[in-house]
């Protein structure tokens, strides 16, 4: 250093850019191998390496920092309610909608078509989960059109389209379509037999039953979406309609946006309040029957709320152990320091049954057919969606700590760290809270064969550890004798637990299955992340989880 230079810049870790997001995660692989092993690897190890890029990395930091702007009006005053967005937003959709991970699955091109697209999922949450959003709702609604016929001809076929076109005009003119939903209102949130939107009846055409939807919407996420399915009220009831941005004619629908919401995260992705004027909509399925078929698209929904949350801890492991692996502190690198080996195990154990659990409720979506598969879907949907996001903000919090202050800072590669706190909380909010999930799945479980179902699951990891026995032993009568709902949370945690530690016991090497039992189900835990016994093989469990 010459006389002016007050120091130089060393001990600064490099960014975590330029690698195979799919290859380097081998819980995911595993998880794959146990689930789907028929899957063909070859289009999310394409996936794993688009996304590790660093112009993708760059594409999500973009998105998050130019917000969608909303212009209500046109420079003549005449209403255009459209959304605004950076084209690093675009760029993301495109390569989401590309990688089939919208209405794609429905198509079934695959054998395994929900697991593949789980994994895909998951890892582009790694990336960038807040513009997932459209992705997901277009997922979960594109079964239910099937419930009208018409409607299901004209766009089931672009629901399942590789191409991305964001500009809005009629479905004609359209190689593929993305579609939301519009449920919760100001007056009842969760509750939404308390909604107040109306629907008249106009006429009938080939799309079916057309009415005029007056009301509005409190969280109408992706306001430009091609369309929405809504919940209006009819003299039969709650009902389930399909409502279109632009009309058959090329006008737009009466669909007005009040205002962008100001959120605490999910930055990229535009949520709005709307009014509907009279709005022109079409009946999906029966009148009077919104309820159940709204609940069927959360299924859905709530499956990517697991699989989002799986991905974001993976990629906070990720920075984490990128981090520890560079900096150095009290002469060695902190991944080499016995208290941080500690929380990074913990970490990683978390990680990956976070993974083991969504990649297996992934797979029940691939098997209706089967009486034991759809058992599972009813049971698992609640505990993941629950167990999954709720141990989510926690997770981020210590591998923030990690950083230390660099994972406080919102620039550069660590920056990313910022946002995946800022993300976390949301899918334990979206599409129902802990307590909506845990008494979801009490239904579940007073269904006269699931107890036996869950057995059935837990079978195979029977006589591998004391613990899982005892917690697998206990469950059927804790079922039984759940009189209240007081203890739902406690009884959601312990099936999530033990069907997580089943699975590990499966399809993870000894050391991490042994680790987890011993921490979760055994007792030999604190109250923190980093509080293993001093027994576990903390460096073969840090090796497995590295991202490199």
């Amino acid at each position: 250093m010459d006389g002016t230079t007050t120091h130089e810049v060393f001990n600064q870790p490099a960014p975590l850019v330029g690698y195979n997001l799919f290859d380097t995660h081998r819980p995911l692989l595993d998880a794959l191998k146990f689930n789907a092993p028929g899957l063909q690897l070859a289009p999310l190890r394409h996936l794993g390496e688009q996304l590790g890029s660093a112009e993708m990395q760059t594409h999500a930091r973009l998105a998050n920092i130019h917000t969608p702007v909303l212009h209500t009006h046109d420079r003549f005053g005449r209403r255009i309610d459209e959304v605004e967005f950076h084209p690093s937003y675009h760029a993301l959709m495109s390569a989401a909608v590309g990688a089939g991970l919208h209405g794609t699955p429905w198509a079934k091109e695959v054998a395994t078509p929900h697991v593949q697209r789980a994994a895909g999922f998951m890892l582009f949450t790694e990336l960038e989960p807040s513009m997932l959003c459209p992705i997901s709702m277009s997922y979960a609604v594109t079964p239910a059109l099937r419930d009208n016929p018409g409607l299901f001809a004209d766009w089931g076929p672009k629901l399942a389209s590789r191409w991305y076109d964001p500009a809005l005009k009629p479905l004609a003119d359209k190689p593929g379509v993305t579609m939301g939903m519009g449920m919760t209102e100001k007056q009842g949130g969760s509750d939404v037999r308390a909604n107040t939107t109306r629907a008249r009846r106009v006429d009938r055409d080939a799309w079916g039953e057309r009415y005029e939807i007056t009301g509005h919407k409190w969280f109408f996420s992706a306001p430009m979406c091609d369309a929405f399915l809504v919940l209006a009220q009819t003299p039969a009831g709650l009902s389930c309609f399909f409502l279109p941005r632009v009309l058959p004619d090329g006008s737009r629908n009466a669909i007005h946006i009040q205002r962008l919401k100001d959120k605490l995260g999910n930055k990229a992705n535009a949520s709005s309040e709307v009014e509907f004027h009279g709005a022109s909509a079409w009946l999906v399925g029966e009148e009077g029957r919104g309820i159940p078929q709204i609940l069927e698209m959360g299924t859905m929904t709530r499956l990517d709320c697991a699989l989002g949350t799986s991905g974001l801890m993976r990629q906070a492991l990720g920075l984490a152990m990128n981090h520890t692996a560079q900096r150095q502190a009290f002469g060695r690198p902190l991944v080499e320091q016995p208290l941080m080996k500690n929380v990074l195990a913990d970490l990683a154990l978390e990680s990956e049954a976070a993974t083991a659990l969504a990649i297996r409720l992934a797979r029940a979506f691939d098997r209706p057919d089967d009486a034991h598969e759809r058992l599972m879907a009813r049971i698992l949907t609640p505990v993941a969606k629950f167990w999954i996001c709720k141990r989510g903000s926690h997770f981020a919090q210590e591998a923030m700590e990690c950083l230390g202050g660099n994972g406080y800072v919102e620039e550069g590669g660590e920056g990313v760290m910022a946002r995946i706190y800022r993300e976390m909380p949301l899918n334990s909010i979206w599409e129902g809270a802990g307590n909506i999930m845990a008494l979801d799945l009490l239904r579940g479980l007073r269904r006269g064969d699931a107890v036996a179902a869950l057995a059935h699951e837990l079978a195979p990891a029977r006589g591998n550890d004391a613990a899982l026995d005892r917690l697998a032993d206990a469950l059927p009568a804790r079922i039984e004798a759940m009189a209240t709902e007081v203890e739902a949370r406690r009884l959601a945690q312990d099936v999530a637990l033990a069907v997580q530690a089943a699975l590990l016991v499966q399809t993870a090497p000894p050391a991490v299955a042994g680790a987890f039992c011993a921490s979760r189900l055994g007792g030999d835990w604190g109250h923190a992340f980093g509080t293993l016994g001093s027994g576990v093989d903390f460096d073969s469990i840090i090796a497995r989880a590295r991202p490199h």
